[in-house]
């Protein structure tokens, strides 16, 4: 049985603008957590961020509320939020079981058990919703999907992305991650890519193509450590910028 992509903010199964809200599991983490698994330094948090597949997280809502500077984009926001509340209903029991089923898989220290983290994650999506409506009038939420981004060239500073490239390395292939790097890279002086691991745990299988290949563009490309890890073994991003 194939296993649920719930570590996604929002799962997509084949063409992410293409999915219908029935096949979207909304899964959104919180604002601490943001800012743990990219290392965001104080000074950093007042650049002007870029979070590609961000689903339901807290992050830009709280990271807004505190003064800064952050756009969202992901397929998800063009439904609107009791759209996304239902489909949040209809799904969060499904994730934990799943979680639960595979509690070995998964470090429980940070979020000590599979109840702490369902407080964690349904706190970030009420957060996420309570946003989303004045977010997305402001613009600070898009409907948008890698590899092509709506902004102009060097519009940010630093682009996230959470829990979509090398998680669905089996769905992506190694020319799409490159392509969407590249995408981002033309919008941010700075990538960063959270986790490197698939949703089986292991290490992509496009990530040494992925970072030869950048490398031989004249790219820096670093992998670096962070100070977290929920998935076991996913403590790491990926860090792409201008040589």
């Amino acid at each position: 049985m194939r296993r649920l992509a719930w570590g996604l903010g929002v799962w997509y199964p084949f063409a992410a603008m293409g999915v219908s809200l029935d096949q979207i599991v909304p899964w959104g983490r919180s604002y601490d957590e943001y800012v743990a698994m990219f290392d965001l330094r104080a000074a950093e948090l007042d650049r002007r961020l870029l979070g590609c597949a961000d689903g339901p997280a807290a992050f830009n809502g709280e990271l807004t509320a505190r003064g800064g500077s952050i756009v969202s984009v992901d397929p998800l926001y063009r439904f609107d939020a009791g759209q996304i509340a239902r489909r949040i209903a209809e799904t969060s029991a499904t994730v934990l079981d799943q979680v639960r089923r595979n509690a070995g898989d998964y470090v429980w220290e940070a979020i000590p058990s599979v109840e702490a983290l369902g407080a964690v994650r349904m706190a970030a999506m009420r957060r996420f919703l309570a946003d989303f409506e004045a977010g997305r009038r402001a613009g600070r939420y898009v409907t948008a999907a890698l590899p092509a981004l709506p902004f102009a060239s060097g519009q940010f500073d630093i682009a996230l992305v959470s829990h979509f490239l090398f998680l669905y390395s089996v769905q992506l292939s190694a020319a799409f991650h490159v392509q969407a790097l590249r995408e981002m890279l033309r919008v941010a002086r700075e990538v960063r890519v959270f986790p490197v691991l698939t949703i089986d745990g292991l290490r992509s299988p496009h990530l040494g193509e992925v970072t030869d290949g950048l490398t031989g563009e004249g790219l820096r490309v670093e992998l670096r450590r962070v100070a977290y890890e929920f998935q076991r073994g996913a403590n790491q991003i990926l860090v792409v910028s201008p040589a």
